[in-house]
């Protein structure tokens, strides 16, 4: 037995004359890149009957091996990536949809329903990884701070859907990329260019155009739910989900590929779940919803809230980080398509205005942020 490495690399004999047990695999799944198992060309002519095993293609036998020569590649399915990212985007929208329809609970314990179904999907994640419910020694305080951040940032949202238009708060959490790019030059001391100063200036705008303050638009604010303080309260609260997703962001890059993200995604459930249990006997809403509608909806949201972060997670696999944020930006869409069908709410030009702004900046910023990726993959390739 001998080791090949892609169709054309030449054989090298096994140390010590012992065959390895096996490729090791990437985390995402698949294999490319490392070397598989398959006999040296000859074998099989010299009447060996022993079936050997390939571990690049899913145990297939050398002859048909994806790596044996003159074999054609399985080709991956295009556009499956981008495909992940809208189904993602829709069960997020439609998510939010069931938020604004509920009528009795108080969003905090709503996230608290949302971190148990994490949960319950973690739980055997991480007893089949063997990663244990700490972490490394090293990487618990980042974690702390991740799961923090993290669970602020989606309670502070789930606020945000229910004071103000779905379409609104959904369009303000977009401003994150631009979040992200600040905090990195001030923690990570990553370059901080014009173009993201503009487009920093852009969500801004936007926010403001959404926002639509007094001082600016006068004291007849229309195409508002509810109260113009409540709508404030719910502007304030989205601009600082969006700032602690992007905290959430740095933090992650930070750490790298260092820690599983299987104990990520526990951390944020379980730090998300005390901090609203405690927060709900705090203000005195913990209770149970009396309405059934109201529940058949809690567990809705909690399956297609874990829905999407799947989906989300499978997109990032298969595709560039550039085109999924881009393509993410059908969160928009679906949450305007939503309100005008659903919630009977016809967005106003301002809103329209505010939403092409910030749309403007958070795709600019990922389509820089691509390229750049894409150039340095290049330079280190040379």
């Amino acid at each position: 037995m001998v080791l090949c490495q892609g169709g054309g690399g030449t054989a090298v004999p096994a140390a010590g004359g012992k065959e390895p047990e096996g490729p090791p695999g990437r985390e995402d799944g698949t294999d490319a890149g490392q070397p598989c198992l398959c006999p040296a060309p000859g074998i099989e002519a010299a009447g060996s009957e022993e079936r050997r095993i390939c571990g690049c293609c899913s145990g297939l036998s050398w002859p048909r091996c994806c790596q044996a020569p003159g074999a054609k590649k399985k080709a991956a399915c295009p556009g499956l990536g981008l495909f992940y990212t809208v189904l993602s985007a829709f069960l997020f929208s439609v998510a939010s949809l069931f938020l604004k329809k509920i009528e009795d609970v108080h969003s905090v314990e709503v996230s608290a329903f949302r971190c148990v179904f994490q949960m319950a999907f973690v739980l055997p994640g991480l007893i089949y990884y063997k990663t244990g419910f700490l972490g490394p020694k090293g990487k618990r305080i980042v974690l702390f701070f991740r799961g923090f951040l993290g669970s602020t940032a989606m309670v502070l949202l789930y606020y945000a859907y229910q004071v103000m238009p779905l379409a609104d708060a959904t369009v303000i959490t977009f401003s994150s990329p631009v979040f992200t790019s600040l905090l990195a030059w001030i923690f990570l001391k990553e370059k901080y260019s014009l173009w993201d100063l503009l487009f920093t200036l852009f969500a801004i705008a936007g926010v403001i155009l959404i926002a639509r303050p007094p001082f600016l638009f006068g004291s007849h604010v229309t195409g508002i739910e509810g109260n113009y303080t409540d709508h404030l309260k719910g502007t304030i609260a989205a601009v600082a989900s969006a700032a602690s997703a992007a905290s959430t962001f740095v933090i992650l890059r930070k750490m790298g590929k260092s820690v599983h993200y299987f104990l990520s995604i526990w951390y944020y459930a379980v730090i998300g779940l005390i901090g609203c249990v405690i927060a709900l006997f705090v203000l005195n809403e913990w209770r149970l919803p009396h309405c059934g509608k109201d529940r058949v909806l809690l567990v809705l949201i909690g399956l297609l809230g874990l829905g999407g972060q799947v989906f989300l997670t499978k997109a990032l696999q298969i595709e560039k980080a550039g085109p999924v944020s881009i393509m993410r930006t059908m969160d928009v869409v679906f949450a305007f398509i939503l309100q005008i069908l659903f919630l009977n709410h016809l967005p106003t030009w301002w809103t329209v205005g505010g939403t092409l702004c910030v749309v403007a900046s958070s795709s600019g910023t990922a389509i820089r942020k691509w390229r750049e990726s894409v150039k340095k993959a290049k330079q280190s390739e040379i």
